[in-house]
């Protein structure tokens, strides 16, 4: 009775400690390595890195619309959540970034009808497949992210026009920066 109880909290402990594990790797996991790259290269500009994130979101709307034509199998709730749970987190790692580019009052004007539009189709693709408990949790918080992204671009397009209009020294810096992405920030 006694190795039977010791196993089986040995088990439990294990099973406790991967959890908090599983749920890093699948954030860490979200981009590929190509992925990180393109987002590296584009960090200098920062319509270039919005662009780059919508870019890889559409890559991942393209994954979630291809499970939905195939025929239905064995790991679809497994591939969808996985699908689903890799696009909410890169959506969230792009809501900081315009949190970030909001807050040092970079141009962004000329992507954020873009990213409006985007995250109106993102939002359709998201509600696609059907209920499933296999990716209720994470769609609901790819769903969150998304509607984030939606409201800051739609404030920050009314904010940044009206900055910019009180403020034309900084479109020129802006401007400048442009062209020369390494000058400092």
């Amino acid at each position: 009775m006694f190795p039977t109880l010791l196993i089986c909290s040995l088990f439990a402990a294990l099973l406790a400690a991967s959890v908090p594990a599983a749920a890093a790797q699948s954030k860490d996991d979200a981009l590929s390595g190509k992925e990180v790259e393109e987002l590296r290269d584009a960090a200098y500009v920062p319509t270039d890195r919005i662009e780059t994130y919508e870019k890889i979101l559409d890559t991942r709307e393209r994954t979630i619309e291809d499970l939905l034509a195939k025929p239905r199998h064995v790991t679809f709730g497994v591939d969808m959540h996985d699908a689903i749970d890799q696009f909410g987190a890169i959506a969230d790692e792009m809501n900081d970034n315009l949190d970030e580019l909001n807050a040092q009052h970079r141009d962004l004007r000329k992507v954020l009808p873009k990213l409006v539009k985007a995250t109106e189709r993102w939002t359709t693709v998201l509600r696609s497949p059907g209920e499933d408990d296999a990716y209720k949790v994470v769609r609901r918080i790819a769903l969150d992210a998304v509607k984030d992204a939606h409201d800051m671009a739609v404030e920050m397009e009314a904010s940044e026009e009206a900055y910019f209009k009180a403020h034309p020294e900084a479109a020129k810096e802006e401007k400048a920066r442009k062209n020369d992405p390494h000058a400092p920030q």
